[in-house]
């Protein structure tokens, strides 16, 4: 049914991955074609094929999934392919008449917000449909060759199910890595291939990939995980390394060296080394990514002057703050901090925002770092997100070689932890998000809410305040050079040379590192706009909290409204804000 377009990782400058971009749901017993009376019963089995139809996204969503009912299910990575899609927009049309089935009115107001979500999701898929072989599985940071080693090597073995489940993914990497290829074949011969340096990108992470065989980070975890595992018996530890070491062997690195095979062929096939707009209907697909990753309905001339008028604004505050106190400008490269250690940052951080937030619920955390095999690819930081029904399991991933200093490591964590993606995550399950809007993706949302509070951190590292303000402008100004960057390069046509001069007006000339932008850009459409459009519409969404309870406005009431009604459009957002702050709802009785 509906396909979980994203991977449990949130981070910073991540996508939330294109591993399950095709992963769709094949009900086996044409299922959700019944009637319904119940709501709560469409969405329940809707949740339930939709969750079943991958088990790297099962596993990641619930820890018991017996307890929702589902004890048997099919061991998959899911599917791509035309006949796959097709039967996918059939499911969705499908739900789509079913939902327009129910009355809207009689719903709870919980159960309006999760009617407006599933039909506007279903609606943007649908809309999207034509544009196939538009996306793209494959891009160096945040595509399946490079999100879903970590997955696997952070697959918790809870049960002995858990471990065969495991290896029975393994076993089938081969052969989704097959159909990944005849898909990228297809984008060849449709003229839509990637651009030259993204496949360059491509294979030598692949390459990087089959040189550490002798001493793979997927191996060393899968023994360390098997070690701790104690429903196993020595005996039984002993045969399962012994099988993942011939898996891994026979499926895994052949999966990745027929994806290294089929990069090199295509390499050079692709029509387009510059933006959307250069291709056919390009600019029409691109305003559809814009809606899907930011959220928003606004058109991208719109949206390009936001970023204008938010950048100017910025840089006047920046202006005024040193004509009234010229030492920040040294200040702001010499200052300290009184801790470089990540738990002892996240901790810090999570005692310091009650002021602002709602206390954060009990939960547990681990910081890990990114191996070595995937440090030059995978983004600076991301959160793993913890499974709806067991909210303890949180991790951190830090990687290496962003060479993390002051105020960078901290609002990284702040992004990523509290109260960032982990507080939001923990926090919206914990208010009672109804399930079923699990399997759905805004990325607006949630990374548009961790630059939100990623921002709001500069103050909670105990440095002067105009320092902080400072630090917290300049990071806004140079972020929105990168989402009109975006809307240059895909929407406007800009050339490299275009970028250059763009970049130049504001002091970055350095011509690598533009044009590893530029290039970054053209692999990954509206990359940046999570997160910037993202953070800007959730000050437009302080702005209208303010504009409503006026003298009884505080940051932690607004937040709270936030959590609670959890990831959704933004133009969802505007329309139940006025009820989520209500009162009511601050008493847990919205209805």
């Amino acid at each position: 049914m509906f396909q979980k377009k994203y991977l449990p990782i949130y981070g910073i400058f991540a996508t939330l991955s294109a591993f399950s971009f095709l992963l769709l749901s094949q009900p086996a017993d044409g299922s959700l074609k019944k009637t319904y009376t119940s709501f709560d019963c469409f969405c329940t089995d809707l949740f339930r094929e939709s969750i079943t139809s991958n088990t790297i996204n099962l596993h990641y969503t619930l820890a018991n999934p017996a307890s929702y009912g589902i004890k048997d299910y099919k061991v998959s990575l899911g599917s791509i392919g035309k006949k796959s899609h097709e039967r996918s927009l059939l499911e969705l049309e499908n739900a789509n008449h079913i939902l327009s089935g129910f009355s809207r009115e009689q719903l709870s107001v919980p159960e309006q917000m999760t009617y407006d979500v599933l039909s506007d999701f279903i609606n943007a898929e649908l809309s999207g449909s034509a544009y196939y072989y538009y996306d793209e599985p494959l891009r160096s940071s945040t595509g399946t060759q490079a999100e879903l080693p970590i997955l696997l090597a952070e697959y918790t073995f809870r049960n002995e199910k858990d471990v065969t489940d495991y290896l029975e993914l393994l076993s089938g990497l081969d052969t989704y890595f097959e159909g990944i290829c005849t898909f990228e074949q297809e984008k060849s011969e449709a003229g839509l291939f990637m651009s030259g340096f993204a496949a360059k990108n491509i294979i030598a992470q692949c390459e990087q990939f089959l040189n550490s065989k002798d001493d793979h980070y997927l191996v060393n975890t899968f023994t360390t995980r098997i070690d701790a595992a104690g429903f196993l018996t020595s005996e039984q530890k002993d045969a399962y390394k012994a099988k993942n070491s011939q898996i891994f062997t026979e499926h895994v690195l052949p999966a990745y060296e027929h994806l290294k095979n089929c990069m090199n062929e295509l390499s050079g096939t692709g029509n387009n080394e510059k933006g959307l707009c250069h291709l056919p209907d390009g600019k029409n697909y691109y305003t559809l990514v814009i809606r899907s990753c930011a959220g928003t309905s606004d058109s991208i001339p719109e949206l390009e002057a936001l970023v204008k008028n938010r950048r100017d604004s910025d840089l006047s505050g920046i202006g005024a703050l040193l004509k009234k106190n010229p030492s920040l400008a040294v200040a702001s490269e010499s200052y300290d901090l009184s801790d470089s250690d990540p738990t002892a940052i996240l901790n810090h951080l999570k005692d310091v925002i009650t002021e602002d937030f709602p206390a954060p619920v009990e939960t547990t955390f681990t910081v890990k770092y990114v191996d070595d095999a995937l440090s030059d690819y995978l983004a600076p930081a991301f959160y793993l997100t913890a499974p709806i029904d067991d909210i303890s399991q949180n991790c951190i991933y830090i990687n290496p070689k962003s060479n993390y200093t002051k105020m960078k490591l901290f609002t990284t964590l702040a992004h990523e932890g509290y109260p960032g993606h982990l507080y939001q995550t923990v926090m919206t399950s914990t208010y009672g998000i109804p399930t079923v809007r699990s399997i759905l993706n805004y990325p607006g949302y949630t990374e548009g809410w961790a630059t939100y509070v990623e921002m709001q951190s500069y103050h909670y590292a105990g440095l002067d305040e105009d320092l902080a303000t400072l630090l917290q402008l300049n990071q806004s100004a140079i972020l929105s050079l990168y989402s009109t960057a975006d809307f240059g390069i895909h929407y406007e046509g800009w050339s490299l040379d275009d970028t250059r001069d763009f970049f130049a007006k504001y002091g970055f000339t350095d011509p690598s590192t533009i044009q590893e932008i530029y290039e970054l850009i053209v692999e990954e459409p509206g990359h940046y706009q999570k997160y910037y459009i993202g953070y800007l519409k959730f000050l437009q969404l302080q702005e209208q909290a303010r504009s409503i309870l006026k003298d009884d406005y505080s940051n932690a009431r607004f937040h709270e409204a936030i959590l609670r009604m959890g990831p959704a459009p933004f133009p969802i957002l505007e329309k139940y804000l006025p009820v989520y702050l209500s009162a009511e709802n601050q008493k847990g009785t919205v209805s």
